[in-house]
């Protein structure tokens, strides 16, 4: 006697389908609503002076463990600097180039958008 679909010989044999498990019964009522509040600008404020401040003390750290005074020269200029200081003045001078070349772009492309839009609306 054969079976109408026979198993490839190099499949394993299939299994029976599984009992459900006793227990409680599905709850056929609504599903359970999410939370009434979701994000809010409150809540991002807070992450992100949670975060700052984190960053705040790790800067801090690594400033107190970089004490070792650097001497520099630029333009005939010569100074010395604890080398933390030195790093964190360097980045937060790349930081406001960054801000100032970003302000400019943002600034040109406002008055391309309202010259095209002066030009739409005649």
């Amino acid at each position: 006697m054969s079976s109408p679909n026979p198993a490839a010989p190099n499949q394993p044999p299939a299994q029976p389908a599984a009992a459900p498990k006793p227990g409680p019964a599905p709850k056929s009522g609504p599903a359970p609503k999410e939370p009434a509040i979701g994000f809010t600008r409150a809540g991002a404020l807070w992450s992100s002076l949670i975060t700052g401040f984190l960053i705040l003390i790790l800067l801090l750290i690594f400033i107190t463990q970089n004490t070792t005074s650097t001497s520099f020269q630029f333009l005939g200029w010569h100074w010395s600097l604890p080398l933390g200081v030195a790093i964190l003045l360097a980045a937060v001078v790349g930081g406001l180039i960054t801000v100032a070349v970003g302000t400019a772009r943002i600034m040109q492309l406002r008055r391309a958008a309202k010259k095209h839009h002066a030009a739409a609306s005649r």
